[in-house]
């Protein structure tokens, strides 16, 4: 990857409500044609009770106060949330096996009780069925990372809408989701079986990597590289590298390797927030 393609590429082009439109419905039918015609076996089997050992736990906040946003999306979400958790708790990947976030859950559609909730669109809002799901994407990839699991799909925003307030992980470090052809998926290319376990409680999402084996490595993910750049044609670009560290169980380090590139317009000035 060619950083600086990518950032002149960035330019935001106005495109037309006839170009957006069909090129939904191009890349959801082209989607649609890869499902149909992928012989990887698809992770399918659930299972109530917890493998032993958990390979990797992450928890994150189910409301954030947001300038110029309605509560009420954020509550709609805590929903929408619940109904896709509800398709994916207790969902096992054998070896050999391949994950997609959007074949599990499937499309959220008002008539499964899906509400509208928040949707970053184009460096702003709207609303949106199933609004919201993307942070449940974030948290399952980032619990991926800290695993031995296999990314082979994952997307995010090339706009940064918001500052870094309350933020606890790195920039770029999230997987954005949109039903069905930006997808997170995995594949398992372990002998062993690993286990995804999601629920809610009154503040928090929370989940849990759980495997049949104890992991041979630690994970810790980190920021390489950070900057900010002002473009020839005005705009703000963020940039970095996600890299992870992988331990043995002493403690000693087995490896270092880049997980990930992020490059995103900035919608807010780099010199009123510090980042």
């Amino acid at each position: 990857m060619n950083p600086g393609k990518t950032k002149a590429a960035m330019k935001p082009v106005r495109r037309s409500k006839l170009r957006l439109f069909a090129g939904k419905r191009y890349f959801t039918w082209k989607r649609y044609l890869k499902w149909w015609t992928d012989n990887t076996k698809r992770a399918k089997l659930h299972r109530s009770e917890n493998l032993p050992y958990e390979a990797a736990g992450h928890a994150t906040p189910l409301l954030r106060s947001l300038r110029n946003v309605d509560m009420t999306l954020q509550y709609n979400k805590i929903m929408n949330l619940k109904l896709a958790v509800a398709r994916l708790d207790g969902l096992m990947v054998r070896p050999g096996e391949r994950f997609s976030y959007w074949q599990s859950i499937g499309k959220p559609a008002r008539r499964k009780g899906y509400l509208d909730g928040m949707v970053l669109y184009y460096g702003g809002f709207r609303t949106g069925t199933g609004g919201g799901l993307c942070q449940l994407s974030n948290l399952i990839y980032w619990m991926t990372l800290h695993t031995p699991l296999t990314v082979t799909e994952r997307h995010r925003h090339s706009y940064d809408v918001f500052p870094d307030e309350q933020r606890t992980q790195p920039f770029g470090s999230g997987a954005t989701c949109a039903y069905n052809y930006l997808d997170l998926q995995l594949l398992n290319n372990t002998e062993h079986t690993y286990q995804l376990k999601l629920w809610l409680d009154d503040t928090h999402l929370h989940g849990e990597w759980r495997c049949d084996g104890r992991q041979l490595y630690h994970y810790e993910v980190y920021e390489a590289e950070h900057g900010i750049s002002l473009e020839p044609w005005g705009g703000y670009i963020r940039s970095n590298r996600i890299r992870r560290k992988l331990l043995t169980r002493s403690g000693e380090l087995a490896g270092d390797e880049e997980v990930a590139e992020n490059h995103a317009l900035m919608m807010y000035s780099p010199l009123l927030y510090p980042v």
